[in-house]
């Protein structure tokens, strides 16, 4: 039987996400070999007068293939995949992982290597093509967020299916607020850090890059950062379940990481000098995600979330960090997560998750749903 918010979301990703043209190429990669989702994209590309590309993988065959890589089978798929990308106006990524632990077979030497060699194609992806990453409601989603499958789906497109266009309106004073500000303070449990964004741009997320969606970004003067930040939500890396992550700054470095294993996170740190540098600060306001499901691109966008991101910027708010790693580490200021505040240059604008100034009011769930 066909589901007709599966029509709604593939019209939404390609005439608002990529805003796909006639004539336009576009690469649609899926996990998944069933996925209702990409054939309805591949209608809506031809309805629209595109060209689509449909690259399917299989998340148990890379992770092999990948667990003893050489360095020179990767360069091979570097300059394929790249040239293959430079084709591309458009790309849409559905990730439909079945297990989110696949990769934890591969080495984490193997998982550097991979990161820094096939790092020009992410590049040309992200800085050359109009592009939208979105996840699939399978199973094995539903079961890390806790609920059953169909309560998940309901959930999934209510937050995908969300009027963006109307949240896009709402985030613009937030944006402009934030292009204002000089001083950031965040306070919370674990929690008392300060840096500068002055002059950093801040970029509105509505819809366009990711599905769902829901932030506000800029980053942190990169010398500016000191005090501690302790993450209240998990972080999957690698095929590693981090917790309990906490830094403490100066002038702009973590200078102290822990987890539930030290080892490993000050490993990942030192992958290059950027890496225990700060590359994005952000704000999340979906009003659909209000709890964490260890996958980043929902849990960043929670409603009264912030996520501190070490390792590289982009270029849209650059701070001139530069790393083969970016990784959204996410912080839950809602009551239910011990509450927290943020301040801009030291006027109290979000108390436990909410707004508290008036011009940034629309951007509480009430009003956003």
């Amino acid at each position: 039987m066909k589901d007709p918010r599966y029509e709604k979301l593939a019209d939404t990703l390609i005439n608002y996400s990529t805003e796909l043209k006639k004539g336009e190429k576009i690469l649609i990669e899926t996990s998944g070999y069933d996925n209702l989702l990409a054939r309805e994209l591949v209608k809506k590309t031809y309805e629209a007068g595109g060209i689509p590309f449909v690259k399917v993988n299989d998340d148990k065959l890379n992770a092999l293939v990948y667990k003893n890589c050489s360095k020179e089978q990767l360069e091979i798929m570097c300059e394929n995949q790249l040239a293959f990308m430079k084709q591309m106006d458009a790309y849409l990524a559905i990730r439909e992982s079945r297990n989110i632990y696949e990769s934890s077979i591969i080495p984490s030497e193997k998982q550097s290597l991979m990161t820094k060699i096939l790092r020009p194609v992410l590049e040309e992806r992200v800085n050359s093509t109009k592009w939208c990453v979105m996840r699939y409601p399978n199973e094995a989603f539903a079961q890390l967020a806790g609920v059953s499958t169909d309560e998940f789906e309901d959930f999934y497109f209510n937050v995908c299916n969300l009027d963006y266009s109307k949240m896009s309106k709402a985030m613009d004073n937030l944006t402009s607020l934030m292009d204002q500000t000089d001083k950031v303070h965040l306070k919370g449990p674990g929690t008392d850090l300060t840096f500068s964004i002055k002059g950093i741009p801040a970029i509105k997320c509505d819809g366009k890059m990711n599905i769902p969606d829901g932030e506000v970004f800029t980053a942190p003067i990169r010398e500016s950062v000191n005090g501690m930040i302790t993450f209240n939500t998990p972080a999957v890396s690698e095929g590693f379940t981090y917790e309990n992550i906490r830094f403490e700054f100066k002038d702009g470095k973590i200078i102290h990481a822990t987890s539930n294993d030290n080892e490993r996170i000050n490993k990942k740190l030192d992958t290059d000098e950027g890496a225990r540098y700060i590359g994005e600060f952000a704000i999340g306001v979906n009003p659909y995600i209000l709890k964490p499901m260890k996958d980043t691109l929902f849990d960043e966008k929670i409603m009264g979330s912030i996520h501190f991101t070490p390792g590289r910027c982009y270029d849209e708010a650059s701070n001139g960090n530069q790393s083969a790693i970016h990784w959204d580490l996410v912080m839950i200021q809602t009551p239910a997560y011990g509450g927290g505040e943020i301040y801009f240059d030291d006027h109290l604008v979000r108390k436990d998750g909410l707004f508290t100034v008036d011009e940034l009011l629309c951007l509480n769930p009430e009003n956003l749903k």
